[in-house]
């Protein structure tokens, strides 16, 4: 049953989702909750459901069965409301190229209702601040992808939805990156729904995964968790999240 009370309700929580669409369901039962202060990961090949996932938790895409809370609030019938304590972070999500990173960044402070200063501290975690006054469209991909990450945080979201947040990074920003991250979730008990292809980022990040496979969960645990499961299904010595997420890929089982 889905929780009612909005202060004892869980970030996010689904149950018995499915997404159809002409021709193919992209979701067939998926349920999951995320905890608050906790990461979850959200894994699996491409074309498991992931992006159907996270698009109809934010309300973008209406579910055909099931039900979506955000703190205890449904993200198609109180969009606006459910979205008060939402970010979304994709490289994917551009801004304007034409303005620089502060002015993209003063536009969405007006749009959270915050201030010049939530701007700068933004800029400078996210070291940007040396490269504020350049237009957006002149930036690397990394440079791009920190920013969206900073432009998120100026809501001072209690839930953080990321799609692939480091895919565009080097492997020194990345890890600065995925450090900042976890460093925010520690201050603020912030909530994590996080989607990688990268599972030695997984493993770091992670508190629990849920891997996806063809629209319905296939394995569910703490990263050890489910690497065990592998290990003693198949007789191995070792099994890494890399190795399930290739069984999974293939087999579409864990």
């Amino acid at each position: 049953m889905i929780t009612t009370s909005l202060d004892a309700a869980p970030p996010l929580q689904i149950r018995g989702l499915v997404k159809r669409f002409p021709g193919a369901d992209a979701l067939g039962g998926v349920s999951f909750d995320v905890r608050s202060g906790e990461i979850l990961g959200l894994l699996g090949p491409n074309g498991a459901g992931k992006t159907t996932t996270l698009h109809t938790c934010l309300g973008l895409i209406t579910p055909s069965e099931g039900s979506i809370r955000v703190f205890g609030l449904d993200p198609h019938a109180q969009r606006s409301r459910a979205m008060r304590r939402v970010a979304f972070a994709s490289p994917e999500a551009l801004m304007d190229w034409r303005l620089t990173i502060r002015e993209n960044l003063r536009v969405y402070s007006h749009l959270y209702g915050a201030d010049a200063a939530a701007v700068d501290r933004w800029l400078t975690r996210f070291d940007l601040a040396d490269m504020q006054h350049s237009p957006f469209g002149d930036l690397s991909l990394g440079q791009q992808t920190r920013a969206g990450l900073a432009r998120a945080m100026l809501g001072e979201p209690d839930l953080l939805v990321l799609d692939e947040p480091t895919s565009s990074l080097d492997p020194d920003i990345a890890d600065r990156t995925r450090q900042l991250l976890l460093e925010i979730r520690s201050e603020r008990n912030l909530s994590l729904l996080y989607t990688s292809h990268n599972m030695a980022e997984v493993e770091e990040m992670c508190d629990r995964v849920v891997f996806l496979h063809l629209g319905r969960i296939v394995a569910e645990g703490t990263p050890l968790e489910i690497s065990r499961k592998v290990l003693a299904a198949d007789n191995l010595d070792s099994a890494s999240l890399n190795e399930v997420f290739l069984k999974i890929a293939r087999e579409g089982i864990a």
